[in-house]
């Protein structure tokens, strides 16, 4: 619960999409924790069933109506990225609470603005960055702070999260919605996984991105759920409207770390760059290498002279539907750990291991910074995307 004993009265802007709908799902599970109270969302349909679901007294297609809703005082914004700038600081404005999907903005200005929006506001804000919530990645952040691997030199990271060969197109591959397709989508994830695990932020970094998928059956404005679906039952001759993507689906990004250390992102939703061949993460260090393997939940380690050896397995949250409550376990501590007893936000945003707009600005300059390197064919520097880095 809020300190103020309060459950927190929730807008969803957003509420009926790929990623709407199980946060749903997730919030009605906490009992009284939290009571869902406006929806907005285009498609009238699917609203009036997501209020009956919900409980929720209030529905509309205008967010500004969420942000209004005098019983809302958390706005979730979840939105495509092209849409989140007005609807956050609006609830910036009207004094909201936050939970904005990343990436926060459409570049880093507007990630930039957020963050100023929020900063010193007493407002809590959280930005979902899930992947350090996996337990082998917590384990790997210990490992590190323990000195196991010694001081790290290099880092691996590939994030391949292959959809569907036929999968229809979405606002994900229109460069007008999406700030840099794969590159901000899973590249979001990743920088932030490393740099809360190792406590490194990059320096600069070359890209090399494209995109790589053939044109997508275009079926109009669907979501992610429903092009996955179609994906998966279809054949892309099924439908004669093709589209191709305008949004990176591949980017592969060398990066220069903090303390000259070296590194590699591989990101990509392109169907033929599948996952689960090797560890999804490597951390190379003077001391041992350590693999993380995100699908089996599991360690791998290295010392010099020995080749990698099992080092443990640990529990999947995501297998246990309430364990891997997101709004339980780990969305409503990081608000409430940011509220005082009176019910204001504290200054903890830059000093949680929860990740804050704070966050979602930091993370920006970088899938900025990889993006500007892909269309310069040159290295770019963090600091020259955001010079406050």
């Amino acid at each position: 619960m809020q300190p103020s004993s309060k459950p927190f009265g929730i807008g969803v802007i957003g509420a009926t999409g790929f990623i709407g709908t199980p946060y749903r799902a997730e919030i009605r599970a906490c009992g009284d924790r939290a009571k869902i109270v406006s929806l907005c969302a285009r498609r009238r349909d699917r609203l009036e069933k997501a209020a009956e679901e919900d409980g929720a007294s209030h529905i509309t297609d205008d967010w500004r109506e969420v942000v209004e809703h005098p019983d809302v005082d958390l706005v979730l914004v979840l939105t495509p990225d092209a849409l989140h700038r007005e609807p956050v600081l609006a609830c910036a404005e009207a004094g909201k609470h936050l939970v904005c999907e990343k990436p926060v903005g459409v570049n880093v200005e507007e990630a930039a603005e957020a963050w100023r929006a929020y900063q010193g506001s007493r407002l809590a804000h959280f930005v979902p960055l899930w992947t350090r919530y996996f337990a082998p990645f917590a384990r790997a952040r210990e490992l590190v702070q323990e000195g196991v691997l010694g001081e790290i030199r290099a880092i691996v990271y590939r994030w391949q999260n292959p959809r569907p060969e036929a999968i229809p197109f979405t606002w994900r591959d229109d460069a007008t919605l999406s700030a840099a397709g794969s590159i901000a989508d899973v590249g979001s994830h990743a920088y932030d996984a490393v740099r809360w695990i190792t406590g490194l932020e990059a320096r600069r970094v070359l890209t090399h991105a494209a995109t790589v998928s053939p044109p997508k059956p275009d079926l109009g404005a669907i979501d992610l759920g429903e092009a996955i679906s179609w994906g998966e039952e279809h054949a892309k001759s099924d439908s004669p409207e093709l589209k191709r993507g305008t949004t990176y689906d591949y980017g592969s990004i060398a990066v220069e770390l903090e303390n000259d250390v070296t590194g590699v992102f591989v990101l990509s939703h392109a169907s033929h760059l599948r996952k689960g061949l090797c560890p999804e993460l490597e951390l190379h260090g003077t001391k041992a290498s350590l693999g993380i393997d995100r699908i089996r939940s599991r360690l791998t380690i290295a010392k010099p002279g020995v080749d990698g050896e099992h080092l443990e397995d640990l529990p999947d949250p995501a297998a246990d539907g309430k364990l891997w409550n997101r709004f339980e376990n780990y969305v409503f501590p990081a608000l409430e750990a940011q509220l005082s007893e009176d019910g204001a936000a504290v200054d903890l945003a830059t000093q949680t291991d929860h990740p804050t707009l704070h966050t979602g600005w930091r993370v920006q300059i970088f899938t900025d910074a990889a993006a500007a390197s892909a269309e310069r064919g040159a290295w770019v520097s963090l600091s020259e995307i955001d010079p406050d880095v």
